[in-house]
């Protein structure tokens, strides 16, 4: 039985929203990793390392959920998936463990600060660019036999999937710059404008690339798109990436602190939706469905309940945190 709200539905909901806290929480914190290079060593980078320094570890919470999430609820997908993407999920796993442990050994080894201040940016990049790979590999599509993976160990690797990963990378920076607008003031904060600026430009580029491939990798994705009357509602989503671009580059004009890192989210929030039109209801595109992937009913329910617990508090803590620790971030550091 399929509909709206049965349970393969909610959990694939659930999922999608631990994706989207992951990329809301993370992506501006491996954003500042990117940028790091750009900014002067001493004070300066000491200061943008602080901004997220109470916060950053519990942003993987939900990559874990997610992940989780997917293994519990959809055992079909994830005996699929990870077969076909070991390579760039491993090279993810490993940007983020050097990118974690730079981010504390900075501090506690100065002596070598200038080789952990190396490993936390290459772990940002690797993790973000291995992320879009993913993202980009699993929406050209996986080759499916019966139930199980039947393609090769580098069928991950196109020029659409490096596309994506390149297109992360720069829109995982441009978060991180909004971010640096709302936390640091003075001088770091007017090159965060000028950053931001030149960010956005190439990041809206780069949607536009891969938003125009994308209708093209599959007649099912050309048909979410653009088939009548459907037109009529994804249409709304290129207008409304419109209009958070008329407001994102109206707020760096005006000096505005909040608005650019707003619109900065809403960028990729129309960009997931967009994910969501081209794949729905697929959880293995063009293969496997999130009905013919989903656990049995009663484990479904089962985690449903831990979920409906558990999120709410992981929400409540993590907001608790930031109301904590919100307003500019000064010199005196949070180590």
């Amino acid at each position: 039985m399929t509909g709206f709200f049965d349970l393969p539905t909610i959990w694939a909901f659930v999922i999608a929203f631990a994706v989207f806290a992951y990329v809301v929480m993370d992506g501006f914190d491996l954003g500042l990793g990117i940028l790091f290079p750009g900014f002067k060593p001493g004070p300066e980078r000491s200061r943008v390392m602080n901004t997220v320094a109470p916060v950053w570890d519990g942003n993987e919470t939900w990559l874990v959920l997610g992940g989780g999430g997917l293994m519990a609820a959809f055992p079909l997908a994830y005996a699929i998936v990870l077969p076909a993407l070991y390579a760039p999920i491993i090279a993810m796993l490993l940007g983020l463990i050097f990118r974690g442990v730079a981010f504390e050994f900075r501090w506690r080894d100065p002596r070598h600060r200038r080789t952990w201040d190396i490993a936390f940016t290459a772990g940002s990049i690797v993790a973000t660019f291995a992320q879009g790979v993913t993202l980009g590999a699993l929406l050209q599509g996986i080759a499916v036999e019966g139930r199980a993976y039947a393609g090769g160990w580098w069928d991950w690797l196109t020029p659409f999937s490096l596309l994506v990963g390149a297109s992360l990378v720069i829109g995982y920076a441009l978060l991180g710059a909004t971010w640096l607008i709302m936390k640091t003031d003075g001088v770091l904060q007017l090159k965060c404008y000028t950053l931001a600026r030149n960010l956005g430009i190439v990041t809206l580029i780069c949607m536009a690339t891969v938003s125009a491939a994308t209708p093209f990798l599959s007649g099912a994705y050309y048909e979410a798109w653009f088939a009548w009357p459907r037109v009529l509602f994804t249409a709304q989503v290129p207008l409304l990436v419109l209009i958070c671009t008329v407001v994102f580059f109206i707020g760096l004009r005006r000096g505005w602190e909040f608005m650019p890192f707003l619109m900065a989210l809403a960028f990729f929030t129309l960009g997931l939706i967009g994910l969501g039109v081209s794949i729905f209801p697929h959880v293995v595109p063009q293969a496997v469905t999130i009905w013919q992937a989903a656990a049995p009913d009663d484990s479904l329910i089962f985690m449903l309940v831990g979920a409906v617990v558990l999120i709410p508090i992981i929400l409540a803590y993590t907001g608790y945190a930031y109301w904590v620790f919100r307003g500019k971030t000064g010199h005196e550091g949070y180590h």
